[in-house]
């Protein structure tokens, strides 16, 4: 009897133990909100139904908190894309075209999911988003599941993952089965 009672409270001591360590949502926030902000190589591989196969582009991304994101496509042909506050702009050759994503809620929620993320900024990720978190510190897994149904008919689910404070992998999963994925590789500053 003394024997089973020594094994349950070890066994619930180690059960607490476990737990007090479990990787949540909020510590990777934390992490996340920490950094300062910086360059980063990308390559983007687009997969889509109406084609045979992928499409690759790489380029430069520069992130300055809070809300700005530049993302400089190099090849296979020039393209800017600018997060400025509510402004997205897009520069291709001579096109130029910008929106108030603020007045379009869909777009807002698109940018929410990786100008949030990058942030650290769980309450601005979950009034669009369910997040589900995998992993441990050194190397997680954030899921993103569209909670508005204006978005989920655009966007199935978004992955993004990372190690410690970088985001090094965002994967979009559209609702038709199209897929984007952007690797990260930080540059130094």
């Amino acid at each position: 009897m003394m024997f089973r009672a020594l094994l349950a409270l070890l066994l619930s001591g180690a059960s607490l133990a476990a737990h007090a360590a479990a990787f949540d949502i909020d510590q990777l926030m934390a992490e996340l909100a920490q950094y300062k902000g910086g360059r980063a190589r990308f390559v983007e591989t687009r997969t889509m139904a109406v084609l045979d196969r992928p499409v690759i582009s790489s380029g430069e991304m520069r992130y300055t908190p809070p809300d700005r994101l530049e993302k400089r496509t190099l090849k296979p042909r020039a393209e800017t894309l600018v997060l400025d506050g509510d402004t997205l702009s897009m520069e291709r050759g001579e096109r130029r075209m910008s929106i108030n994503v603020a007045s379009r809620p869909e777009a807002l929620a698109f940018v929410a999911s990786v100008r949030s993320t990058l942030a650290g900024n769980r309450k601005a990720l979950e009034k669009h988003y369910q997040l589900e978190l995998n992993g441990t510190p050194a190397d997680w897994r954030l899921v993103l599941l569209p909670i508005d149904p204006a978005v989920q008919a655009l966007a199935a689910r978004i992955t993004i993952s990372g190690q410690g404070g970088q985001v090094r992998h965002i994967e979009y999963t559209q609702a038709d089965g199209d897929r984007s994925e952007l690797a990260i590789e930080p540059l130094s500053p």
